[in-house]
């Protein structure tokens, strides 16, 4: 799994600023029940030194340890069991000022011993929610909402089949690509003209695959080959962490393939962008408007040869389904 740098770099923030509020929120309550019980804030005072005097017993030469350590434990569990006392005659809780991590599969380090926790995940998906949201309608887009009633049921000619049944297949093969995605996505080419769905069904995978902690960059062809060609030509530090972000996220979604001037570099950007994905096992989806045989005349057969051979095509076709709603 790899993880944007930009959006770690936001949750870690967001992360770190849920710590600090509630150790605010800690320090606010120990001060309220001190004011109540003064009692309380000698117990806590005491059982914070314990540490320094068992390491000062500890030190002490000529003499067994031993028995000061086990009078220090003694002190300490009389004095948990007072305070527990007077925070339940308070009417609190016995370990209401028990300073407990929210997480305690990491103590709210954000990491365990397989890497990134699973608290901290949910920060960065969060924040790459929040990042995809700029450029995709993610306010509405889930599966569980998506109308089948919009598309035409009647056959169309030609195609053998209605443009209903035809999204009825193109919205189960994204579904199940989203919500299988940690065994291997695989690449999508999702071809068809406007108004057809397209970009509402990658903003709901791109929804299930961030949500599962896995990193996915969104962008428009246009975008993404400005960015190449100034990476390649006019570089510099900004520039260059974009592109390693479309090059290295788990999921990149090239949207509106076609629209940009194509050009020598666009062909070969395109290829190198594509080809470098797939051998490093990282998923992609492309939308476009074109056929994949139009994506051969202009892209060339080596690109036509790689979607062919690795992406699985799903055809778009009806009428532009924005009329309708």
């Amino acid at each position: 799994m790899a993880y944007d740098g930009v959006i770690m770099q936001r949750a870690l923030a967001r992360f770190d600023q849920a710590r600090q509020r509630r150790a605010a929120e800690m320090e606010q309550r120990r001060r309220m029940l001190y004011a109540r019980q003064p009692r309380l804030e000698e117990i806590e005072r005491t059982l914070r030194g314990t540490m320094s005097r068992i390491v000062a017993a500890a030190a002490k030469k000529g003499e067994d340890p031993l028995p000061a350590i086990r009078a220090l434990r003694d002190e300490n569990l009389a004095l948990q069991q007072e305070r527990a006392q007077l925070l339940t005659e308070l009417g609190y809780p016995a370990d209401y000022l028990e300073d407990k991590p929210a997480c305690p599969l990491c103590g709210d380090t954000g990491y365990d011993k397989k890497g990134v926790c699973r608290c901290l995940r949910q920060y960065y998906a969060r924040e790459q929610l929040q990042e995809l949201s700029r450029l995709l309608p993610l306010g509405e887009a889930r599966f569980e909402t998506f109308r089948f009633d919009l598309y035409d049921s009647a056959e169309w000619e030609g195609y053998g089949i209605s443009p209903r049944a035809n999204m009825e297949r193109n919205f189960d093969v994204c579904r199940d690509f989203a919500c299988q995605f940690s065994r291997g996505g695989g690449d999508l080419l999702l071809s068809g003209g406007t108004g057809l769905g397209k970009t509402f069904l990658s903003a709901c995978i791109a929804r299930v695959v961030s949500e599962s902690g896995f990193s996915v960059v969104y962008d428009t062809a246009i975008s993404i080959f400005a960015k190449l060609e100034n990476d390649k030509f006019r570089p510099d530090e900004e520039t260059a962490a974009e592109v390693r972000r479309c090059e290295s996220c788990d999921l990149l979604i090239l949207d509106d393939l076609g629209t940009e001037m194509t050009t020598s570099f666009v062909q070969s950007a395109l290829y190198q962008l594509v080809n470098g994905r797939m051998i490093a096992g990282r998923s992609t989806i492309i939308s476009t408007n074109l056929a994949p045989e139009e994506l051969g005349q202009r892209y060339g057969a080596a690109i036509l040869s790689r979607i062919e051979g690795g992406y699985e095509i799903l055809p778009f076709f009806g009428e532009d389904i924005r009329r309708k709603r």
